[in-house]
């Protein structure tokens, strides 16, 4: 009965076949002379023209049956000229010239090619193809030839009347030109969209981004936290540690501004959108000399900088937020980029935020209501003044705001709180081509970070105000002299501006503190960079000197030479040597007794020359690197001295809390890591050795181990890709971080009023290991023709293992010793749900 039911099926099939295939077939293309005659007929008109112009002259059939909106149609199919005699007749001829256009993909995964050359062969006309491959050239001649070139792919020559500007616009192919090369000397590793560079630093492309163990989403301040020798000893990317460092000596930039917030919620979140970030630059050694601040590295965040001619953007949402983000051609020259994400933490309490506010505000024999809301805006206005000036306008708002109360258990006294916490920046970029050989970039910001918190004691007698505010005007002017493919010379001058106020307002007992100090630096720098053709060799070496001023108490001048040199010993090792002095002027005291809730203790000040000199670093690196197609291992040395800071700067919580001795510390590692890749999965294994020591030469003992003595550092980690699925898991160890203990024969010192506790040598003792596993998963699909979308979850520390992050010690009301302990997320899932068109 089966058969005779299918094979009916296919008897009725073969009858509607035919019919279905010729009314396809007629709806494909007529020939135009055929076409003509048809409007003769019709609109009772006449067309004279040359018949041999028109033969093998095939249009589709005209939308409209209007015979002016016809015509009209028919010259943009075919580049004719129609040309209307009277009312009655009509004369058809070639048009000499074209509007030609196109789209340029590699014919292997059929990838737009940005920045193919697009030449008129005897003549004058050259462009590049945009971001999505495109190009469109008016006025070009009928027979003209094209040549399109990219590195890497084979020419193409193509007629010019093979191109007529009808839509859509013909599709082209460059076939890839495969060359046995001596040297390849830039890695990707890791995951996809990951790339390390000739000069040492690390390259992210998030529009490349694969995924990562326990990420949604390729967020910047996440992301550098799988790399060796990077690192958040309390889980936050507010507090990244690079080699030993603490978080404000990083310089992180947004477009050329240097930020001063970078998180939300207290810094578990990221603070800047991912998908209109089209590079970010890690740089843990041999800095170029056109980066000032930052003594022990730099994140430096670039979004999208070329103009589309279409629109796209998307949008999204997890358990924390919803963002959308998007790019808007206003005009040929203008264009306008926006992103905006705000929390839905003041909606719905879902299960990630739940984990967040506990890990925030645990604390023993408190009950704590909250409630906490945050957003960011970003807007970039692009306008290319000419095909060698392009002005760039960007902006970017952080915002975050907390209303919280916690009620003691016992008593029953409840105590008040609330936090504004804002970055407002804006920025400028013109970039210049003078001459084929000469450029210069200038980059102009102001910044404008505040972070404000109020205190109501539970009895009201005390209200207690903090602020702190940071204003920062900045004016770089950046030239590039290159004389040939393989020597640069960079040369530029640049001037900060930083005002740092703090403010202190306390009404029992009355107390009113309001301190504001400036300082001024101008710093001139120079590089060369040398790349032979041979490709084994890339050599950067630089100046900078700065001259800083506090016009209450000091001048000092400051010489920085920078050094990389990278040099191919063999087909598959490269040899890299890095070096640099840095320095920077601003720092931030924690101050942990309460201040900011006891949450964002976290307060920018200046150097003034003697509570607290300018900060400064040396640094030297050696290292060994091994890459093939589907292996990369590196291995890598460095020695870091980093001093001029201050027992105030680094979150001391023992008997060095309130000295404010300056000293130094010194770091010695080694970092290594092997990847093994395939275009479907990614294994790799890191390890990072760090010695970080102190130096205060007044206390006893002058050398003990650094807060952030994090001597042992692992991970294990991979990614697999099949078909649309993406899938990471990773695990992350580390040794336990130094505390101090109180003296157990005489834990507090009643000598003194009022009392203090009595501690062992500082950092004498060690907390457990750390230890993570987090995991994520990532499915793409297409929702309609014109929409992607993609499905995430991820759960971090999927074990539930419960890590302690810090342990500090306090007396209470009654002189008894309090033991304060920070944990670790718990099991934290998410998920996510995200568009792009």
């Amino acid at each position: 009965m089966a058969n005779k039911i299918w094979l009916s099926f296919l008897f009725c099939l073969s009858f509607l076949l035919p019919p279905f295939i010729s009314a396809q077939e007629g709806e494909q293309r007529l020939l135009l002379r055929e076409y003509l005659l048809k409007l003769e007929d019709r609109y009772k008109v006449k067309f004279s023209y040359a018949d041999e112009q028109l033969d093998e002259i095939y249009i589709a059939i005209p939308p409209s049956q209007e015979l002016y909106t016809i015509l009209k149609f028919i010259e943009v199919e075919t580049q004719l000229q129609i040309e209307k005699l009277s009312e009655r007749y009509y004369a058809i001829a070639l048009n000499d010239r074209l509007q030609i256009c196109a789209t340029v993909l590699d014919n292997f995964e059929r990838n737009t090619v940005m920045g193919a050359t697009i030449e008129v062969l005897g003549g004058s006309k050259n462009l590049i193809t945009d971001e999505n491959g495109f190009f469109s050239i008016m006025d070009v001649p009928k027979d003209a030839a094209l040549r399109i070139s990219y590195l890497g792919y084979r020419n193409l020559i193509v007629k010019a009347s093979e191109l007529t500007g009808k839509q859509p616009c013909k599709t082209l192919l460059l076939a890839q030109f495969y060359q046995q090369l001596e040297e390849v000397t830039v890695y990707e590793f890791l995951t996809k969209g990951l790339v390390k560079q000739d000069d040492g630093s690390i390259r992210m492309n998030s529009e490349e981004f694969s995924v990562l163990p326990g990420l949604l989403e390729p967020d910047v301040l996440q992301t550098v936290q799988a790399l060796p020798g990077i690192e958040s000893i309390d889980e936050t990317v507010s507090d990244i540690n690079i080699r030993g460092g603490s978080n404000d000596q990083n310089l992180i930039l947004w477009d050329g501004i240097k930020m001063y917030q970078s998180g939300h919620f207290f810094g578990l979140i990221s603070a800047f959108n991912p998908y209109l970030t089209d590079k970010v630059s890690l740089i843990k050694n041999g800095t170029s000399s056109t980066y000032g601040d930052g003594v022990s590295g730099i994140v430096d965040i670039q979004t999208k900088n070329s103009l589309s001619r279409d629109f796209y953007g998307g949008a999204g949402f997890n358990l924390i937020g919803a963002d959308a983000y998007g790019h808007l051609p206003l005009t040929n020259k203008l264009g306008l980029q926006f992103s905006a994400r705000r929390s839905l933490t003041d909606v719905v309490n879902t299960p990630t935020y739940e984990k967040f506010f506990t890990r925030v505000f645990d604390e023993n024999e408190v009950s704590q209501d909250g409630n906490f809301y945050f957003y960011d805006v970003t807007g970039k206005l692009l306008y290319d003044l000419t095909e060698d000036q392009k002005l760039r306008f960007s902006f970017i708002n952080i915002h975050n705001t907390l209303d919280y109360s916690e009620t003691e258990m016992e008593s029953g006294d409840t105590s008040q709180s609330s936090l504004d916490q804002y970055n407002y920046s804006v920025g400028l970029n013109l970039e210049s081509g003078w001459t084929d050989q000469f450029s210069s970039h200038l980059n102009a910001y102001f910044t404008n970070y505040e972070l404000g918190a109020r205190n109501i004691t539970s009895n009201g007698l005390q209200v207690l105000f903090q602020n702190n505010e940071v204003q920062e005007l900045s004016a770089k002017l950046h030239t590039q002299f290159q004389t040939s493919d393989f020597f640069q010379w960079h040369n530029g001058y640049q001037f900060t501006e930083t005002a740092i106020g703090n403010q202190t307002d306390v009404s029992q007992p009355p107390f009113a503190s309001n301190e504001r100090n400036v300082v001024r630096k101008h710093a001139l720098f120079t590089e060369v960079v040398w790349e032979p053709e041979n490709e084994k060799l890339f050599l950067r070496g630089g100046l900078r000197f700065n001259l800083l001023e506090n016009p209450n108490s000091f001048n000092e001048s400051i010489i920085e030479p920078r050094l990389s040199f990278n040099y191919a010993l063999g087909k598959d090792f490269n040899l890299q040597v890095l070096g640099e002095f840095k320095s920077q002027a601003t720092n931030q005291i924690l101050d942990l007794e309460q201040n900011f809730l006891g949450i964002e203790k976290r307060r920018w000040i200046v150097s003034d020359g003697e509570t607290l000199p300018v900060t400064k670093s040396k640094q030297a690196s050696v290292g060994l690197n091994y890459d093939t197609k589907n292996l990369y291992m590196g291995l890598e040395g460095f020695y870091k001295l980093v001093d001029g800071i201050s027992t105030a700067t680094q979150g001391f919580q023992n008997q060095n809390q309130f000295n404010g001795e300056i000293g130094e510390y010194e770091v010695k590692g080694v970092e290594f890591l092997v990847n093994a890749k395939t275009d479907i999965f990614s294994l790799w294994a890191s390890y990072t050795y760090n010695l970080n020591n102190y130096t205060f030469g007044t206390y006893i003992p002058p050398n003990f181990p650094n807060n952030l003595d994090i001597r042992h550092t692992a991970s294990l980690a991979g990614t697999y890709t099949v078909n649309r699925l993406k899938l990471g898991i990773g695990l992350n160890y580390r040794s336990g971080r130094p505390f101090t203990q109180p003296d157990a024969e005489n834990p507090v010192d009643t000598t003194f009023f009022p009392n203090r506790i009595n501690y062992n040598k500082p950092n004498s003792s060690r907390l457990k290991e750390y230890l993570r596993a987090d995991a994520s998963a990532i499915y793409n699909f297409q929702l309609t023709k014109g929409i992607k979308a993609s499905a995430g979850v991820s759960v971090l520390n999927f074990t539930g293992r419960k890590n302690i992050l810090n342990t500090y010690y306090q007396l209470n009301s009654d002189d008894e010793i309090e033991t304060i302990t920070t944990t670790s997320l718990g099991i934290t899932p998410n998920a996510s749900i995200r568009i792009r068109f």
